[in-house]
Order: structure tokens, then C-alpha cells, then sequence
């Protein structure tokens, strides 16, 4: 259904055989079975099996796109929309299976739309008139009808809709974002190359230039080509715009996350001069390019190394593009409230102690109890409350050394008691800068949790809420 205001078909041989083969998406069975609405799941899977829905009828759909919708089982009141887009090979199943993407909507609340190509398992179409142009055509129709949908069914709030993707999907990403700025608020586009640097003038063509980092132009030509192109005289606010790619990447260039640098800071109006730069993890190059009051409109990663698998499941990739995209914020009112999840062991931070100053923090297999549930203060500390008795999360006797032992202690205001929640998914002190760690990678319940050097391991991934 079109809103109001008014790769490849055919592949080159060297892509064919080795680019699709590597990683523009492979098929895998997802955790979840997907069932049409209104059937059952005929699989059971960790979590919520029977909300992964295939939705038919969904509206204006002219390249007849599969549409598949993650709904958790604690979504928000008026959800926040997530339109995740799957590289070559790939399938909307196949991408909830393996990313991160559903398991943050379990934290948070929102829902995941999952498209399908049609035919199965071909890339998406940025490369035709029709596709890079508003409401003209093809595949970006298809996708606009699933939104739409979901918000009238779902309750999806349309003044929240995002969308991120891998490969070709990246691609999309970038299309959208030209396409209906409007609609989205922001965008996270994994190996993607510049909105039209794909065009062939053909429905899902092969652009090789474009592939191979060979296509360069100017911010304000790419620039040019999103406003006179992909939405012709809009005039409103722009999406901001979050873009990965590993410098090893053999499939699309690595050269093209410079391309799409040049383009968003050129549409959405700031230097293409980084205005920070930053390692958040080992081997991600981070910069941020900001407008004059302050707020980062385009952000980078650069991940070193990193071939044609971005984003890779357990780290805090998939975070960071939540955090970007503002899909882990909680309605305000008062400090957030939930399990402090270690992502790698799939257990929460816990007292089980029962509020007992001293005693060295664990992780044991999630519940739900007051034990397991931390508030996250005004003043950066982490709160446990039970059987009336609060306390803080603590660096015992103040250490700032590896081993320091986490405690909880009656809460003092000191800088020991004091954690930062960082996009890419660690938990540092704010007097030591260590991160929070589980002990030698341990996983079994009663491990225990310490400060130690952060590494970008996955026993230092946390997640709240």
C-alpha cells in the first residue's frame, strides 16, 4: 500500500561462484518454525516459537515479497517497528535465526518485520528506475505494504519505524532511507553500498563497478542523486544514518562505506570530516559526524579485518545498531528497570545473596525475581532491591585491577558504585574503566562476576532490561 504524499538476476561468474558462496547470506534453519498467521509453530524453539508469524495479504506487493513478523512475547504498548532485510541467498527466517535482532526485541519490546524475496533467495532490487524512486515500483512497494500493515494490525507506532539489513539488504537499507525519508527515523545498513550505486536500469542487476569500490563521486553528487532521485522534492527532516563494512570484505569494497560516508553526512547536512573518532572494541574503528548542536547524524564502523559477515551473532553489533536507532529506550518516568543479561552464558547478574553487603555477585539461569532485576539510577548506579533492603553494585574496597571482585554494598554515591552501559554492549566502572566480566569465561550458574581489562570478549556482553 503506498503512504499518502502524494542483486542480480543474473550474477557474474566470478560472483556466482564465490561471493554468494561466502556469505551474501546462506540459508540455515531458523530456531524459530515459521507458521502462517492464524496456524501453529511445528517447532519448538528457546523463545516465543509461535511469534515468528507469515503474514499473507498484506497489501500492494507487485515483486510478491514473503512477509514474516516477530511480535515478543512482552511487546511494548504502541511498539516501535524494525524492518530487517536479509542479503543474497538469504530469507526473512534465515536472518531471525541468525542475528540478534529478535532476542533485542525480546528485551525491548519492538517488533521485526522479516521480508522475503521473491524468487526465494535472490538479492534485492536497488539497481531498477522503478525500485529507486518513491512509490514507482518493485520491491521497496512490497515493503512499505508490510509497515503498513503491521501498524494497522499490530499496533506498530508509524512515528517509529526503522530499518536495518546485511548485504544486499544493506543495499535496501540505503534505498529505503532515499526512498521514503519520511517514514523512517533511522536506518543501520551492514556492507551496503551508496543509494543508485547499484543501477543497471534493471530489476535486480549486477552493478560490478559499484561492487568492486570503483565507483567515486563528490558528497554533493551522491548527495544530489537521494534528493532529486529518491524522493523528488521532499524537503522535511532526514533519517540519521548508522554504516558497517570490514575492511576485508571481498565481496562488496570496503571503499564503499567511504562512498556512503560522502552521501548521508552530505544529505543530512554536516561535514564529512569526522567530528570523533573511536575504537569502542578491539578492531572497530568508530567515527561519528555530528551536527552543530551536538547530535550524531552519521556514524561508521569500520571493523578491521572483517570479511563479508557483518553482523556477526553474539557480539554487540546488532546492539549498537539498536542503541543508533534508539530501539533500547524505555519510556521515561523514572530509571530503567530488568535483568542484567550476560549474553554469552544466557543468564542474568544476581543476588543470591538476598541484599547481603560483601558478597561477590554471580550469574545463574534467568527467573525474573527481585534478585535478578537492577535498576539503572540517575546517578549511573545499579540497584537491587530486596526483601526491602536496597544495595549497589560495587568494585570491592575500590579496586581498579583485574580480579577486583563485584560486590553489592549499601550505596554511597562513590565512583566505584558508579557504571557506564555502553553501546557496544560492555559494562564499565566509572573510577577503574574495567569492564564487568564473568570469570574465565564460565557460563554454569554461581559463576562469578569481576572487573577485569576489556577485551571484546563475549563474557564481558551485557545487556539491561
Amino acid at each position: 500500500m503506498f503512504r499518502s504524499r502524494s542483486l542480480p538476476s543474473r550474477l557474474l561468474g566470478i560472483v556466482a561462484a564465490v561471493g554468494l558462496a561466502v556469505g551474501l547470506s546462506l540459508q540455515a534453519a531458523p530456531r524459530a518454525a515459521a507458521a502462517p498467521e492464524g496456524g501453529a509453530s511445528q517447532a519448538a524453539a528457546p523463545r516465543a516459537a509461535a511469534s515468528l508469524k507469515q503474514i499473507t495479504d498484506f497489501g500492494t506487493n507487485p515483486t510478491g515479497l514473503l512477509m514474516h513478523l516477530y511480535v515478543p512475547n512482552n511487546v511494548r504498548a504502541n511498539p516501535p517497528i524494525l524492518l530487517a532485510l536479509h542479503g543474497c541467498q538469504g530469507t526473512g527466517p534465515y536472518l531471525y535465526s541468525s542475528t540478534d535482532f529478535g532476542a533485542l526485541a525480546d528485551q525491548y519490546g519492538f517488533l521485526v518485520i522479516y521480508p522475503s524475496t521473491n524468487p526465494g533467495g535472490s538479492c534485492w532490487d536497488v539497481s531498477s528506475d522503478q525500485a529507486l524512486t518513491r512509490n514507482r515500483g518493485s520491491d521497496p512497494v512490497g515493503l512499505m505494504s508490510m509497515i503498513t500493515y503491521t501498524e494497522r494490525h499490530y499496533g506498530g507506532n508509524a512515528d517509529a519505524v526503522y530499518v536495518t539489513g546485511e548485504s544486499s539488504g544493506g543495499m535496501m537499507t540505503n534505498v529505503m532511507l532515499a526512498d521514503y525519508p519520511d517514514v523512517f527515523k533511522a536506518g543501520a545498513a551492514f556492507m551496503g553500498v551508496p543509494y543508485h550505486c547499484f543501477y543497471t536500469g534493471s530489476v535486480r542487476g549486477w552493478n560490478a563497478d559499484c561492487a568492486q569500490g570503483k565507483v567515486s563521486m563528490s558528497p554533493q553528487q551522491w548527495g544530489g542523486l537521494v534528493r532529486s532521485t529518491g524522493d523528488p522534492g521532499y524537503t522535511g527532516p532526514r533519517p540519521r544514518v548508522q554504516l558497517w563494512h570490514g575492511t576485508a570484505d571481498p565481496i562488496l569494497s570496503h571503499n564503499d562505506l567511504g562512498e556512503e560516508i560522502k552521501q548521508w553526512t552530505d544529505v543530512l547536512g554536516v561535514s564529512p570530516t569526522p567530528s570523533a573518532t573511536d575504537t569502542p572494541a578491539p578492531n572497530w574503528n568508530r567515527t561519528r559526524y555530528a551536527n552543530s548542536a551536538g547530535t550524531t547524524q552519521v556514524e561508521a564502523y569500520s571493523i578491521a579485518g572483517a570479511g563479508h559477515q557483518l553482523p556477526v551473532q553474539g557480539t554487540a553489533m546488532a546492539a549498537s545498531a539498536i542503541h543508533f536507532m534508539g530501539l533500547d529506550a524505555r519510556p521515561s518516568g523514572g530509571g530503567t528497570t530488568g535483568a542484567l543479561h550476560a549474553v554469552d552464558a544466557g543468564k542474568c547478574l544476581t543476588d543470591a545473596n538476598n541484599a547481603t553487603p560483601g558478597i561477590q555477585q554471580q550469574i545463574h539461569t534467568c527467573t525474573g525475581g527481585a534478585d535478578q532485576a537492577w535498576t539503572r539510577t540517575a546517578s549511573n548506579q545499579l540497584t537491587v532491591t530486596v526483601g526491602g533492603s536496597t544495595l549497589c553494585l560495587d568494585a570491592d574496597a575500590r579496586g581498579t585491577t583485574d580480579g577486583t571482585k563485584v560486590i553489592v554494598w549499601s550505596c554511597n554515591g562513590q565512583a566505584n558504585q558508579q557504571w557506564q552501559l555502553n553501546p557496544n554492549g560492555t559494562v564499565t566502572g566509572a573510577q577503574s574503566g574495567l569492564c564487568l566480566d564473568v570469570a574465565g569465561l564460565a557460563t554454569a550458574d554461581g559463576s562469578p562476576v569481576q572487573l577485569w581489562s576489556c577485551s571484546g570478549g563475549r563474557n564481558q556482553q551485557w545487556t539491561l532490561g
